[in-house]
């Protein structure tokens, strides 16, 4: 059955929605309106793993070749804390240019006859006539926000400040760096996406923040002020921003955002306007993509909208329980820093890497790092990590359905 589609954002959810749609069904009319020009796009290279690229194989061959012609690929993480420097091997991962991954999604779906306007503004007062609105136009999506009641949305502020920054170091590895200023420690996550390009996000306490003058810095001023502070892992390369019209650096606190039901009629949710999840677990453009297929999937398996939608939303919100336990846990670890940075350095690493657990924050940290460590692989220690995990999680889960009634 022909299906009018109208995706209002053209980031990488309505982008990939708008393919699966049209590989399922070519007869389908598929617009996406974009609000800013065709090219300009925020941010600097977006990360995803493995287990993400297999998916898009799977999706559409076409697509997933050329983004893995475009990324890099690191295998280990490096931690620098104190001057010391330890090295773990990890799963593989990539990294790609915000840029070039849109580019390349917008190519793919023109391909296929999907209609791309930009420099459109679509807001509730001039939604176009569809048979199914995507409100895939990010966290402060403003489809969402009208219909914020019914959606029932919330969201929770992190403690922490934080900058998304790029430079023109191609890191080979994940790489993290810890410093204690005179004001506390700061700490930066460096990975590249290019042969010349990475991606560099400074993240540190409040306090920390207002000791280092971050606070009232203009931005050329606050990337001095971190170009001396990471000297050591930046080898002379400079760091790079985009400053609001204030000409101050982009701080911010992370928001994660979730909504206790996902669609309204015709109109649905997608990706961050759907669910936001702490940065330091690297999923953002994973689950948007994983929502686009599954809203696909559903929409091809379910010839009314109301089941088709129900499912959906059942569906990635089961999905997500983990994944957002685990961002949870992620943030707090970071929050909590101090309680892991004066241990030795193989130790911190480690359970940096451990930082998604529930059992972390509730067990002194070299009790649980002598724990993971005489468990190692062991089946046991892994399920229970997990079954801790899902049960926090939908214990959080069922608070927030029971407060939204």
């Amino acid at each position: 059955m022909r299906v009018k589609v109208a995706c209002i954002g053209g980031g990488p959810a309505g982008l990939y929605l708008s393919i699966l749609l049209k590989l399922r069904d070519p007869s389908h009319d598929i617009t996406v309106y974009e609000r800013n020009p065709e090219g300009s796009t925020y941010g600097w290279g977006v990360t995803y793993w493995r287990g993400l690229l297999d998916r898009l194989c799977e999706h559409d061959p076409v697509s997933a070749r050329v983004i893995e012609e475009n990324s890099v690929r690191w295998s280990e993480g490096v931690a620098h804390v104190r001057g010391r420097t330890t090295r773990r091997p990890g799963d593989a991962g990539y990294g790609i240019g915000r840029h070039r991954l849109l580019e390349i999604l917008a190519e793919r779906a023109r391909s296929l006859g999907v209609r791309l306007e930009y420099e459109q503004e679509i807001t509730p007062g001039n939604l176009p006539a569809a048979d199914l609105v995507v409100a895939s136009d990010g966290v402060h999506s403003a489809l969402r926000t009208r219909y914020a009641d019914h959606f029932g949305t919330e969201t929770k502020a992190g403690r922490n400040r934080f900058i998304w920054l790029g430079t023109s170091k191609a890191f080979d590895a994940f790489t993290f760096s810890f410093v204690e200023s005179g004001h506390g420690w700061i700490w930066c996550y460096g990975y590249g996406f290019g042969p010349d390009a990475g991606t560099f996000v400074v993240e540190c306490a409040p306090e920390t923040w207002t000791g280092l003058g971050l606070d009232t810095a203009s931005e050329a001023d606050a990337l001095a002020v971190l170009e001396k502070v990471f000297a050591g892992v930046l080898d002379g390369h400079p760091l790079m921003g985009r400053s609001g019209v204030d000409g101050k650096a982009q701080w911010q606190t992370f928001r994660t955002l979730t909504n206790r039901t996902w669609y309204r009629g015709n109109l649905v949710l997608l990706g961050d306007a759907a669910h936001t999840t702490h940065y330091s677990i690297g999923a953002g453009t994973t689950l948007a993509v994983e929502d686009a297929a599954a809203l696909a999937g559903a929409l091809h398996e379910h010839a009314a909208l109301p089941q088709a939608l129900a499912h959906y939303q059942q569906h990635r919100q089961q999905a997500l329980l983990s994944i957002q336990s685990a961002a949870h846990y992620s943030a707090r670890w970071y929050e909590n820093l101090p309680r892991y940075i004066h241990l030795p350095p193989q130790q911190m690493f480690a359970l940096l890497g451990q930082r998604h657990s529930p059992l972390l924050p509730h067990v002194p940290p070299q009790l649980y790092y002598r724990l993971d460590r005489a468990a190692g692989q062991s089946e046991a220690w892994r399920r229970l990590k997990h079954w801790v995990g899902l049960k926090v999680a939908r214990t959080v889960h069922a608070r927030a359905l029971a407060s939204g009634r």
